[in-house]
């Protein structure tokens, strides 16, 4: 017989995280003296929903999260905090260095011109400027220090 929606999932068989996110909203909701009601009308969803989603029974999508988040006025981390599975084999602190380094040179004035020229030129050129480029990084010809003082005219 066919898993449906209209069966009761056995506590079992439900997401360690989705029980997780959904007590937290529970919780979180209960500490606002909110009802479902309230939170579902914030989030535009039937009382029915939040009481799936407390119950793990339903999975919170992203968006649907983003909504709670406001209503509830937390962070996201929030739903995620006490979760057990990032205990172990996970970094206190992730090292975004790379991230923001991306995220630097894109919000410079070189990175946006950059980023212009780039998205103007035909798929075909992007690709071979992009294996050029992967080609210099991965061999080294140009090193750290001449990429800040190489001059393309």
């Amino acid at each position: 017989m066919p898993d449906t929606d209209l069966e009761p999932k056995a506590e079992s068989a439900k997401n360690p995280v989705d029980l997780h996110v959904g007590s937290r909203m529970r919780l979180r909701r209960k500490a606002c003296n909110m009802t479902q009601e309230t939170l579902a009308d914030a989030m535009d969803l039937t009382f029915q929903q939040i009481q799936k989603y407390e119950r793990g029974m339903n999975r919170v999508s992203a968006s649907k999260l983003v909504e709670a988040c406001i209503a509830l006025k937390v962070r996201p981390a929030y739903f995620f905090e006490g979760l057990t599975i990032f205990e172990d084999g996970f970094e206190e602190e992730v090292n975004t260095a790379f991230e923001d380094s991306i995220s630097d040179f894109l919000r410079s004035g070189q990175g946006i011109e950059l980023a212009r020229a780039f998205i103007q030129l035909p798929a075909d050129v992007r690709s071979r400027i992009l294996a050029l480029t992967t080609t210099l990084a991965a061999t080294g010809v140009i090193t750290p220090v001449e990429t800040k003082t190489l001059q393309i005219a």
